[in-house]
């Protein structure tokens, strides 16, 4: 068996998987064979909401009447708008992500007016992917954007998970948490999904604008003591009153409604998986729910890659462990004098994982995210290469300082070990292999 260079091995399989996540592949055919007999209306929010829109308006233009009644609103970040996509029937409008800004506020506010006077003919097509609870930011009555971004800052460096996170901000919200829906009854809706989260939980996603919420009020306060998050005086007295409740399920409205995944990150491990066998190469999907510190979890795939490496235990090499899911990062302050560093949760795995690793040979790994965006930065992720340490030290880094700041991007870049490859138009979460030789 002869295989590609590890490290084009390992791309070709991010690339796989972040393929199938790709809306034009699956859209089309969850649409209606015909429009219905009111108009319809398009509102979309996520990293992927570009992407969707753009598949959208490609199969209505084949599949329905020239003449039928579109128009609608959707909400992307910066820069993820697809190139060369020029909306026809559609507005597209960028925003801020991770924290939300006020270009997303206001476009999230007319969002909602665009949902006044639907009536039960009218169907309105909503295009939901990760990334949505940020650009989708319309605080509660009584918050103020400001006080929205403080709590998204802190909630990024708390340690939450997604879950968490998401449950906060829906009961803050006056559009998420099943809010959207509510504001479109009695129309029909369809929600077309592409999922970020572990478990794929429709109301998870972008905070379930368009999904009924059983979390409550409680459940919201108990999170932010968990993590000791500052509230503001309105947010926690809409919290303890229950004023800022989501909407339940058992409304009426919700019998007009339907849900539709059309990827989740389950489906692209097995793209991935698929693409390593086609090589001739084992492949192994450990899970598609990993949650957990990224430095935990990058610990915890180090010992799995050194057990199948030194033993054979588990896996017979060579082979590649796949797994996907969305850990988290508890933001710390570095050591006295040391200025805190750059690097997502990817590239902290990966580097949790190297130091595990300590140049165990014949290991190589990625660790990326499929937005294309790991964090703030500018890359995915990074490689992991058996020299990666050995290489690093002789540039004068020390690996674990590096991974104490916070600082896993920085590790990476000077070793020409990133994955840059910008904005991939969709977004299933984490994707991390690791390659057995």
């Amino acid at each position: 068996m002869t295989l590609p260079d590890p490290k084009a091995l390992l791309r070709q399989l991010y690339q796989a998987a972040v393929d199938r996540a790709l809306p034009a592949r699956t859209l089309a055919a969850e649409l209606p064979p015909a429009p219905p007999r009111g108009r319809t209306l398009v509102l979309g929010a996520g990293k992927a909401a570009g992407a969707m829109a753009q598949a959208l308006e490609a199969a209505l233009q084949s599949q329905w009447p020239a003449d039928a009644p579109v128009s609608g609103l959707v909400i992307t970040a910066y820069g993820h708008t697809p190139p060369g996509y020029r909306p026809r029937r559609l507005e597209l409008v960028e925003a801020a992500h991770p924290v939300p800004d006020a270009a997303g506020q206001a476009a999230a506010q007319r969002m909602l007016a665009l949902c006044q006077g639907l009536s039960a003919d009218d169907l309105v097509i909503c295009l939901i992917s990760g990334g949505g609870s940020s650009l989708l930011s319309l605080p509660a009555s009584g918050l103020s954007l400001a006080d929205k971004q403080a709590l998204n800052r802190a909630l990024l460096h708390s340690g939450a998970s997604i879950g968490e996170m998401n449950c906060v901000r829906k009961h803050l919200s006056a559009i998420k948490g099943g809010r959207l829906a509510a504001a479109c009854a009695p129309a029909q809706v369809l929600t077309l999904l592409i999922s970020d989260v572990p478990g794929d939980e429709p109301g998870v996603i972008a905070s379930g604008p368009t999904v009924a919420d059983a979390s409550s009020c409680r459940d919201a306060l108990a999170i932010c003591a968990r993590y000791r998050l500052s509230l503001p005086a309105a947010a926690r007295a809409g919290l303890e009153s229950g004023a800022f409740e989501t909407v339940k399920p058992g409304e009426a409205f919700w019998a007009q409604q339907r849900l539709h995944m059309l990827a989740t990150p389950q489906m692209s491990l097995e793209a991935a998986a698929e693409a390593a066998r086609a090589l001739g190469l084992a492949a192994h999907i450990l899970s598609d729910e990993i949650e957990g510190e990224a430095r935990e979890v990058g610990r915890v795939h180090a010992a799995l890659a050194r057990a199948v490496a030194r033993r054979g235990q588990l896996f017979a090499k060579p082979c590649v462990l796949i797994s996907g899911g969305e850990t988290t990062v508890t933001v710390k302050p570095p050591p006295s004098g040391q200025a805190l560093g750059q690097g997502g949760r990817a590239t902290e795995f990966l580097l949790a994982c190297a130091i595990a690793l300590d140049g165990e040979a014949g290991v190589y790994g990625l660790s990326a995210d499929t937005d294309g965006i790991d964090g703030v930065g500018d890359n995915a992720g990074a490689f992991l290469t058996p020299s990666s340490l050995a290489r690093a030290r002789a540039l004068g880094l020390n690996p674990r300082a590096e991974l104490d700041a916070h600082n896993a991007r920085g590790f990476f870049a000077p070793l020409g070990d990133l994955l840059i490859t910008g904005p991939s138009f969709t977004n299933v979460n984490d994707f991390r292999a690791l390659l057995i030789l």
